[in-house]
């Protein structure tokens, strides 16, 4: 008899150990644990993360865990819970580019609280983000494009589960009770957009309500708290539920596919930006143009960028919010502002999106010229292409064209970029000595006995 898919997870979850692991998803996993921790320090110095951190410590007694970069001491759900909040504060985590989920970013604030509650070493830390990256991506590649549309945040419905089995791993659970934890995050996984029609700061805490719910489902699961076995493909289960339309798009099949042998995570991007993921081929575009052409921001006529059809709800429209952004997180999921951003300044980088820039009345101007088009023959979720073309007012033209965005399996970003953006992440906490022992500590996370050493270097 075929197991319902929770099971399935859960029977491959619990079994699955370090050493099944792919030598390159070992490396993206530690490169992963890098990245975030670096954003959740960036993450830190934010006024975000600041009333982040006080809620937490607020709504939590002292504990075992704290958050990073701070030090608090918190109980283990409040620092996953600050920890996954700060990392998504500058929009900079990275994305499974077919289901848009920030998989990472929950996944590690909770294997590092976790860390810190209940024995996890250096092997069993990178074996569960892994599996809970893996499994956060194949849950959300179900009905990839139709939960943006929706006005739900693909994060905050899918990497809840990934948290989930993570957590459930972490404690050693059995296949039975794995499964009924994934049941229960079912009734915690949420994500409304809403907060994209004003520019407010919700969709930040979504990583951090992930992990934070994963951990809570696992325990539950634990104590024998039980949760539905058809979470996933019921009747009331996420896909009904969240994606009603019965024209819409459903393939259950990703989620339990060649479990072990095809490693869907490997379909994932790091940013080098902070700003939203499908934006990314186009800031890249008009970056090499500004450095090429040494284009002035006054001469500029026009600005013209072919998109995919179901990035326009997303980031090209409605277009006087995304003209004009009323905050910084406005701004991040603005093509036409983050265009014109890049365009004046030839850089977009971790102080992008500053009250400086986005009063600029010059970048305003532009971005009121930036144009969109959408392109039949554009790539959908999976693939982020773009190209930008700037007319000048001499009436001369230059055109730049992205293929693949930077920092995916295609188009890859390397280790030394992938350093210099942690350097400048944790920079506002450590010392340029603390940072190098750091990022040491998790080149060799492998053999570390005991993983909270992380935490204690990144506090």
């Amino acid at each position: 008899m075929n197991l319902p898919l929770s099971g399935e997870l859960a029977a491959w979850a619990a079994r699955v150990r370090f050493e099944d692991l792919p030598a390159d998803v070992v490396d993206a996993t530690k490169l992963r644990v890098m990245d975030v921790i670096g954003l959740s320090l960036a993450g830190a110095e934010t006024a975000f993360g600041k009333a982040t951190r006080d809620a937490a410590v607020a709504m939590s007694p002292a504990g075992p865990c704290r958050i990073l970069g701070f030090g608090d001491p918190v109980g283990v759900t409040a620092a996953a819970f600050a920890n996954g909040a700060l990392s998504q504060a500058l929009e900079y985590d990275d994305t499974h580019n077919e289901s848009i989920v920030h998989m990472s970013s929950p996944a590690v604030a909770a294997a590092l609280a976790l860390s810190e509650y209940t024995s996890v070493t250096g092997r069993a830390l990178i074996t569960a983000v892994a599996v809970g990256n893996e499994i956060s991506c194949r849950v959300g590649s179900v009905s990839s494009g139709e939960l943006h549309k929706r006005g739900f945040h693909p994060t905050g419905l899918f990497a809840t589960f990934g948290a989930a089995y993570l957590a459930a791993k972490l404690f050693g659970l059995d296949a039975e009770a794995m499964a009924c934890a994934a049941g229960v995050a079912g009734s915690f996984a949420s994500g409304l957009l809403e907060c994209w029609v004003d520019g407010t700061q919700t969709k930040f805490l979504h990583p951090g309500w992930s992990a934070q719910s994963g951990i809570t489902a696992a325990i539950l699961a634990r104590s024998g708290v039980t949760g539905p076995a058809q979470v996933f493909e019921g009747r009331w289960g996420l896909f009904s539920s969240h994606v009603q339309d019965d024209s819409a798009h459903r393939d259950f099949a990703r989620i339990n596919a060649d479990l072990g042998s095809h490693w869907e995570s490997r379909n994932s991007s790091f940013k080098p930006f902070p700003s939203a993921h499908v934006i990314h081929p186009y800031i890249s575009a008009a970056i090499r143009l500004k450095k090429k052409h040494n284009l002035q921001t006054d001469d500029i006529m026009s600005v013209d960028c072919p998109v995919t059809g179901f990035i326009v709800s997303i980031v090209c429209e409605p277009t006087s919010e995304k003209h004009a952004p009323a905050s910084d997180s406005h701004g991040r999921v603005s093509l036409q502002y983050s265009v014109a951003e890049a365009l004046h300044a030839g850089e977009l980088g971790k102080n992008a999106y500053s009250d400086q820039s986005r009063r600029n009345p010059e970048i305003l101007a532009l971005a009121r010229k930036v144009r969109y088009q959408v392109d039949p023959d554009y790539p959908g979720p999976g693939r982020f292409k773009g190209a930008v073309t700037v007319t000048m007012k001499d009436g001369s033209r230059f055109e730049e064209v992205e293929e693949y965005n930077r920092g995916s399996a295609e188009n890859p970003m390397t280790y030394a970029e992938l350093h210099a953006k942690f350097d400048e992440n944790a920079s506002g906490f450590l010392s340029p000595p603390e940072r190098t022992h750091l990022v040491e500590q998790i080149q060799r996370l492998d053999l570390l006995p005991d993983a909270r050493t992380l935490v204690e270097l990144a506090t």
